[in-house]
């Protein structure tokens, strides 16, 4: 205990008080006295001992009324009380400790008893106390390690829900600054690519499933690392397609750049793996669109599943590029061409007319980078 043990002693003797005050003060403890039982019980709720040296013989209330209200008393159920009594009979005794009492003294009382008795209670009141501190402070921690649990589960979610669709670099900014307003619904130019696999459908009608399993396999294992490099951002897989966006959700420098440089190395890793699947007597292709323009961009979806996404003509635009274009074609719009004529060589493939499109689309196919450009 940190300060001196709280000791109340009852009796409605003075005499009686007097001496065991006398007893017990050169031990160090803080004592006060109360003359009969109501006192007693007003006491102990005010000043709530450690101890409690309680007479059995008193008027309006004797010590074993006392005794039972104190230990019925939810704030007071542990406090240790002593009866100190002149009723030494065994069935006197057996009275007071079924009616709570922790220990019985008989009067005349032994000094060397009393204290070893008084000693004996206390220790057994520290270690309670010591006991209630420790679950208290459990159940403190406890309450601290729900609440980081369930917030490192929120984050879990959240880190997951935007590594869905974000590249690694992308989620790690949002995620490190706290700030999720990136993917709030915004309108912004955009550039969007749309890939898939030539001669996809015809393969897997004659391909048992573990091989369009291990083609698919293989087919993302070689252009996810590059949407990743490049800090696009994937939007979804369609079976064999893809559609991977630039500057979205974050500003990114260079868009159309940055997309074209990416279908180009996507280009050159399925063409190795191209050569490796016709070996076994696999015919596929692949082909790219990519469109520059304005889309309105945010998350769609419900409660638990969320994807963020691009709405506008780009998005379309994009994918219809991607139909027309040959195994082996990048094709892109007119924006894309401007933004990268001087990195990249382009043959103009002439006027597409597209579908769902109401004008012809000038589109070009980009053949390699510039030599300086590598």
């Amino acid at each position: 205990m940190n300060n001196p043990p709280r000791i109340l002693i009852v009796d409605d003797n003075e005499t009686n008080r007097d001496i065991l005050m006398t007893r017990l003060q050169s031990h160090g403890y803080e004592l006060a006295q109360a003359a009969d039982g109501e006192q007693a019980l007003a006491a102990a709720k005010s000043l709530l001992p450690d101890l409690i040296l309680l007479d059995v013989m008193m008027p309006k209330l004797d010590g074993i009324e006392v005794c039972r209200r104190l230990k019925s008393d939810p704030a007071m159920p542990f406090t240790p009380i002593i009866l100190v009594t002149a009723k030494s009979d065994s069935k006197d005794v057996v009275a007071g400790l079924n009616a709570g009492a922790d220990e019985y003294l008989t009067k005349p009382i032994d000094q060397a008893a009393l204290v070893a008795r008084v000693k004996s209670v206390l220790r057994i009141k520290e270690l309670h106390d010591e006991v209630q501190a420790q679950a208290a402070e459990l159940a403190n921690w406890n309450r601290s390690l729900e609440q980081r649990v369930t917030e490192q589960l929120a984050e879990i979610e959240r880190i997951g829900r935007l590594r869905r669709y974000l590249a690694p670099q992308i989620a790690d900014l949002v995620l490190s600054s706290g700030d999720e307003h990136v993917l709030e619904t915004r309108r912004r130019e955009i550039t969007v690519v749309f890939c898939d696999l030539r001669g996809f459908t015809a393969f897997t009608e004659t391909a048992e499933p573990e091989e369009v399993t291990k083609i698919m396999g293989e087919y993302h294992a070689c252009i996810c690392p590059l949407i990743h490099q490049f800090e696009g951002t994937l939007e979804r897989f369609t079976g064999d397609g893809a559609m991977v966006m630039f500057n979205a959700p974050l500003p990114c420098p260079d868009p159309s750049s940055r997309a074209v440089r990416m279908a180009i190395r996507m280009r050159e890793g399925i063409a190795e793996l191209g050569s490796r699947w016709r070996k076994y007597g696999y015919e596929l292709g692949f082909g790219v669109g990519i469109a520059q323009g304005y889309a309105t961009l945010g998350q769609i979806g419900f409660e638990g599943r969320f994807d963020y996404t691009a709405m506008g003509t780009v998005v379309n635009l994009a994918a219809r590029l991607c139909s027309e274009a040959r195994s082996g074609q990048i094709l892109v719009d007119r924006k894309v061409h401007a933004a990268i004529e001087a990195l990249a060589d382009l043959e103009a493939a002439g006027e597409l007319t597209l579908k769902g499109l109401q004008r012809p689309i000038s589109a070009f196919n980009v053949r390699a980078l510039r030599e300086q450009a590598n």
